[in-house]
């Protein structure tokens, strides 16, 4: 009997390891609009593969296997997205078995499967919220860290597009040292030490730089993680294409932000709506 089980379970574990119907990955050519300043250039240079996605171009490092960056937009269209969220993490089929990770490196270890382009601005259509859930496109993140401050300026960012009508760019991801940082998982995931995120303003041009730790209880308070686009660079070695004549080394005043105008726009629009009941 034993031995039927785990021939049954060979058998149905492949299956679920892609629950859904990946894409293929698309040219960095179709992924242009999400960084329409320049490319981010990598001074490190680590082993990195390029994962274009409909709604995110990635650089996932082959070796830490998380995100080294992401960049994609948030569009006022697509602030609001009426796709219940998934939960549907799966590995990458488009990145090689020693290059990627799987839900199961998370597992017991502690840390969220943290997003980096975060589901719920990628809700607008199903498998494009789908491929969030993609694990190139997580990061081991502390339930405090994840569920706290990085989920406040996720929600920020979605108020600032839809009460500002403006889209933002995003580059956000991942500062870590390979071979220093604790490692999770069968697959060794690196745990970054360090989290960035940066917005632009496409039509003001304004500029937002914010730097995480990897740390538990961090308040509510963004200005405490607020930068310049200077200071994440010099952390995690990456340099960062900007609007020209922005200041990298500014650190302007942070928009208001008015979460129940998006939240009420939300629920108008999505109302109705089977998936959202």
């Amino acid at each position: 009997m034993k031995k039927l089980l785990v021939i049954l379970l060979a058998i149905l574990i492949p299956s679920f390891a892609y629950a859904w119907d990946q894409r293929p990955n698309q040219p960095d050519s179709v992924c242009a609009a999400f960084l329409p300043y320049g490319k981010i250039t990598d001074t490190a240079k680590h082993d990195t593969t390029p994962l274009c996605r409909q709604g995110y171009f990635i650089q996932h490092d082959n070796v830490a296997k998380i995100a080294l960056w992401a960049a994609w937009d948030i569009t006022p269209e697509h602030v609001n997205g009426c796709v219940k969220r998934t939960n549907a993490f799966v590995a990458d089929a488009a990145l090689s078995a020693n290059k990627r990770s799987t839900p199961n490196d998370y597992a017991g270890s502690g840390y969220d499967q943290g997003h980096i382009a975060n589901d719920a601005h990628q809700s607008w259509d199903v498998q494009v919220e789908f491929e969030s859930f993609l694990m190139s496109n997580m990061s081991p993140q502390l339930p405090g860290l994840n569920r706290g401050i990085w989920k406040l300026l996720e929600g920020s960012t979605g108020a600032w597009t839809f009460t500002r009508n403006h889209t933002l760019i995003i580059y956000a991801g991942d500062i870590y040292t390979i071979g220093k940082d604790k490692v999770i998982g069968a697959n060794k995931v690196t745990v970054p030490n360090k989290m960035f995120k940066i917005m632009i303003d496409t039509q003001t041009k304004e500029v937002y730089a914010f730097l995480f730790p990897q740390a538990e209880n961090q308040g509510n308070d963004l200005t405490k993680v607020q930068v310049s686009v200077a200071d994440v660079e010099a952390a995690s070695g990456l340099v960062f294409p900007l609007p020209a004549g922005a200041d990298k080394k500014a650190k302007p005043a942070l928009w208001p932000v008015d979460f129940k105008a998006v939240a009420a726009a939300k629920k108008t629009l999505c109302k109705g709506d089977p998936g959202n009941d």
